[in-house]
């Protein structure tokens, strides 16, 4: 649970209400609403009742803002001292992504940029996170699988790349060797990106496989976590190709054989067109873009 998600349910504490929330905090309803979706799924219990006037908090609620409140107040006060003091912050350049494709795509291209004395900061986070950091100066370069919907901020596409399901070889066999294919696949555990199941409904749905109510063993927006689950034959998933692409050729995972064919993701490089100005900024984004690329 972020910071920002903790912040958004104290403004919608404090105003009892999702619109003026967003207006104090400068974000609009639906990500106001995502942060409070977001905590009640970490929480397991509904934070607000929803009201035509506004929101009433629940017992869950009442219970979470007398433990942070004030100490969030504090925390954020301690925050902004501590960055007004560094030093490291003018000169870095601040990134921000997914984990897994920062970790094994990002990453390893980043070497000319600290050879040419460019002091690296990489955060990670998901989509609308990734916005969030941008939008309010945070971060200078962004990655995400989301498309940029928000006028102010610019994007390229870094990546294209299969979308493949994946097993292990034991469970590739039995799905193969199973009368109804799509009747025992998904009765084996799915571990998924996220409860909206973003990656596997698009995957199905290409492959005309009929999925109503399927729930998820596990839920989890690393997906390098699910990869060593299903080294060890726990489930399926579905995944971009090159974050199984050396246990597929080891062999310690395989291709579910899709019925149609594959599908695809993109992933885009995102900035604010203001953080250009920064000669280490628009140098990232081009070095990036062609090494990634």
């Amino acid at each position: 649970m972020s910071l920002v998600r903790l912040r958004t349910f104290i403004e919608v504490y404090r105003q009892r209400s999702i619109s003026r929330a967003a207006r104090m905090l400068n974000l609009t309803q639906p990500a106001v609403s995502g942060h409070i979706a977001g905590l009640e799924v970490a929480i397991g219990r509904p934070l607000f009742t929803r009201q035509t006037s506004g929101v009433v908090p629940t017992s869950a609620a009442d219970e979470l803002a007398a433990d942070i409140g004030d100490k969030l107040d504090a925390a954020e006060a301690a925050l902004a001292s501590a960055r007004a003091r560094s030093r490291d912050v003018p000169g870095a350049l601040q990134l921000i992504g997914h984990a897994d494709f920062m970790a094994e795509k990002l990453a390893p291209q980043l070497a000319p940029l600290l050879e040419a004395g460019i002091r690296l900061r990489m955060h990670t986070g998901d989509g609308p996170m990734v916005t969030q950091m941008l939008l309010e100066g945070h971060c200078d370069l962004g990655v995400s699988a989301h498309p940029v919907s928000d006028n102010r901020l610019s994007s390229q596409t870094i990546l294209t790349d299969k979308v493949v399901a994946v097993a292990a070889p034991i469970v590739v066999e039995r799905l193969m060797k199973a009368a109804d294919f799509a009747k025992v696949l998904l009765q084996e555990p799915l571990l998924a990106y996220n409860l909206e199941l973003s990656l596997v409904d698009q995957w199905l749905e290409h492959n005309r496989i009929r999925a109503f109510e399927l729930m998820p063993a596990m839920v989890g927006q690393d997906l390098r976590a699910h990869r060593s689950l299903l080294v060890q034959g726990v489930g399926w998933s579905v995944m971009p190709q090159f974050l199984c692409e050396s246990q597929l050729k080891s062999g310690e995972l395989q291709l579910i054989p899709p019925p149609r064919s594959h599908t695809e993701i993109n992933y885009y490089l995102i900035w604010l067109p203001s953080a250009l100005r920064q000669p280490r900024v628009a140098h990232a984004k081009q070095m990036l873009l062609a090494r990634v690329q």
